[in-house]
């Protein structure tokens, strides 16, 4: 891994572990993908998002509201406007310039369906079971906001384009530990190529 992988390796095991130190890595991390974002669509491999469509396929009934978190240049959030014909995704990051590519990225046929906002995934801006599906590719996951915003019955995913070499990611069994605490059920993996991803889904009695 190179130093920035390596950093963001790092911030991503002290987020989890201790979200309240995020705030020490955020302008860092905020920097990084700015710096990155005119560039960041032609750096995702050709199956970056495999993992994610695999787990998103049995996904019923199919979500109206999404959220995806740390969108950066928006492919995740059209991967997944184009799964669910009926959705209204909104793609959130922390990185401004991120955001700046993903809005001149939207497709003809997903304008009106595919918007996108400035907002940090520790505090996010929205209401309460605000989301059917919450998707996280190659994302920084904070548990107790994360649990807050998906509607009871609704589904979270987690997808690493690289698997276990991802520069960003979260081992299986501790998505499952803070998942299970927060009243997540139904677990599913995924793999394809060398991605993986957890599918869960929010107890319909939270």
């Amino acid at each position: 891994m190179t130093f920035g992988q390596r950093f963001a390796r790092f911030a991503t095991d002290v987020a989890v572990r201790r979200p309240w130190l995020w705030r020490l890595f955020r302008p860092f991390i905020r920097r990084e993908f700015d710096r990155m974002a005119p560039r960041w669509a032609q750096m995702r491999s050709a199956d970056a998002f495999g993992s994610l469509e695999a787990a998103l396929a049995p996904l019923s009934p199919p979500p109206r509201r999404v959220l995806d978190l740390g969108t950066g240049t928006g492919q995740a959030a059209f991967v997944i406007a184009e799964r669910f014909p009926e959705s209204r995704v909104t793609g959130a990051d922390l990185a401004p310039e991120m955001l700046v590519q993903a809005r001149a990225a939207v497709p003809a046929h997903l304008e009106g369906r595919v918007g996108f906002e400035l907002a940090d995934a520790s505090a996010l801006p929205y209401a309460d079971s605000a989301f059917d599906l919450v998707s996280l590719a190659n994302m920084i996951p904070f548990f107790d906001e994360l649990a807050r915003v998906v509607a009871p019955g609704g589904a979270v995913v987690f997808s690493f384009s690289g698997g276990s070499e991802t520069p960003i990611y979260v081992p299986t069994e501790r998505l499952r530990t803070e998942l299970e605490r927060r009243g997540f059920t139904d677990f599913a993996e995924f793999s394809a190529g060398r991605g993986t991803a957890l599918l869960a889904r929010k107890n319909t009695s939270l």
